[in-house]
């Protein structure tokens, strides 16, 4: 059962192929289903300017519009990351306009193609590195069977996948505070030996 906290965030499922990108708000069951797209417009700096995302951007094919699928790649699943991680703010942006005050919502991310011997490593960081990038406030990265049902429960998820992988891949996030920790003592002990 979800706690009231639970039921105050949101939580996205976003599952990724490269002819189709589904985002769905677990607790309201509201989706963006649509072929991941952007149409970019070249200006007169040399630069791109998004025009539209998804089945929209189908419609701006025209002179001086490229027309971008950041997932179409013969042999993984991202082939542009920077774009990938523009179509996942704008896809967030859009499932949370109708919210007073949007917060970043818990992700999980599934890629559904090109899963040949299992995800690498480089590939979770990369799509946890995305979903985060994109406005993510804590990520899973699913591998296995889709997800059903609204109310999928993000914490319950994830208290599952630690103990599957022994809590390796949430302490991984946690080495920032080690890191801070190691930097203050090694500047406490210089300090010491320079004045004591």
């Amino acid at each position: 059962m979800a706690s009231p906290l639970a039921r105050l965030s949101t939580c996205f499922y976003v599952q990724i192929r490269a002819s189709r990108l589904t985002v769905t708000n677990t607790t309201t069951g509201e989706r963006w289903d649509q072929a991941p797209l952007l149409a970019l417009e070249s200006n007169a700096k040399g630069g791109k300017t998004l025009l539209t995302i998804g089945d929209e951007a189908k419609k701006r094919v025209g002179a001086g519009i490229e027309l971008v699928n950041p997932f179409a790649h013969p042999r993984t699943l991202i082939s542009d990351f920077s774009l990938a991680e523009k179509l996942l703010q704008e896809v967030f942006k859009a499932m949370s306009k109708n919210r007073l005050m949007p917060a970043s919502p818990a992700v999980i991310m599934q890629p559904l193609e090109k899963l040949e011997g299992g995800l690498t490593q480089i590939e979770i960081r990369a799509m946890r590195e995305l979903a985060l990038g994109a406005g993510a406030r804590d990520v899973l990265v699913r591998e296995g069977s889709d997800l059903t049902g609204r109310n999928i429960d993000f914490a319950e998820l994830l208290r599952e996948e630690q103990c599957l992988d022994g809590g390796e891949r949430r302490s991984r996030g946690r080495g920032w505070m080690l890191n801070i920790i190691f930097v203050a003592v090694a500047v406490f002990l210089a300090w010491r030996f320079n004045n004591g």
